[in-house]
């Protein structure tokens, strides 16, 4: 395990932060390091905003949640995907556009999804932790009314960044058996899976109950159980249509 394994190895969301700003020379840093992730055909299709003004992060917080960390972390970013700086391209080259195709939307949004992974690696390799925040989806309409973002772009999630004010354990992953397969998406090895996941099970119990803060009693099969049994952001789909995205 190198230093670069161990980095990404130690990943955990962080959600309390010390009163310390993060220096702008590297914030910027960062977001340039971030764009050297790998992008699709070089299309870089995305857009970062950083939330500053103090009751727009208090509104997003709230839509969010709500997620108090929203309003209180250093720093604050919405990832976008965005296909209006490429129509942009498009029609100033004197070619009509395709708009709306689903593997725009897949392109855009994978774009948008590795951008900001690196970016958090590349905050974490500097003392900063952070969170994702999947929430911003509750309501992404007033997001993009808030952040004044235009059609054919839309808010994917959002990143709470600073310097950690808390160390949370390091909440355990899936047997690499059940996710690393072999030639075949069901490999040899399925006799195994109830096995696998029971002793998942055990492992994430435990982890629940030990921790300092959200103790809970559930196993991660009880959890994603109930996860996949209810309906989660209806107002996706016709949200995407009206930005121009998957209607093709």
């Amino acid at each position: 395990m190198n230093s670069i394994l161990n980095l990404q190895s130690s990943h955990r969301s962080v959600r309390k932060f010390k009163d310390r700003p993060v220096e702008e020379s590297l914030f910027r840093e960062l977001v340039k390091t971030a764009q050297c992730a790998a992008t699709s055909h070089h299309v870089q299709a995305y857009v970062v905003i950083r939330v500053k003004d103090g009751e727009t992060r208090k509104q997003i917080a709230d839509l969010a949640g709500p997620q108090p960390w929203v309003e209180q972390a250093p720093v604050f970013l919405i990832f976008c995907a965005d296909l209006t700086r490429l129509e942009s391209v498009c029609l100033g080259q004197g070619l009509e556009p395709e708009t709306a195709w689903a593997e725009q939307f897949i392109v855009a949004t994978v774009d948008t999804a590795i951008l900001a992974q690196n970016l958090m690696i590349a905050a974490e390799s500097q003392g900063l932790g952070g969170v994702f925040i999947g929430g911003i989806r509750n309501d992404p309409a007033r997001i993009c009314e808030l952040l004044e973002i235009p059609r054919l772009a839309y808010p994917v999630f959002g990143m709470c960044l600073g310097y950690p004010d808390h160390q949370p354990d390091i909440k355990p992953r899936l047997p690499l058996d059940l996710v690393l397969r072999e030639d075949r998406f069901y490999g040899s090895g399925e006799s195994r899976v109830e096995k696998d996941l029971a002793r998942y099970d055990r492992t994430m119990r435990e982890y629940y109950l030990s921790r300092d803060s959200n103790i809970k009693d559930q196993t991660w099969q009880g959890q994603m159980a109930d996860f996949m049994s209810r309906v989660i952001r209806p107002h996706m789909k016709s949200f995407l249509e009206e930005r121009g995205f998957f209607l093709k």
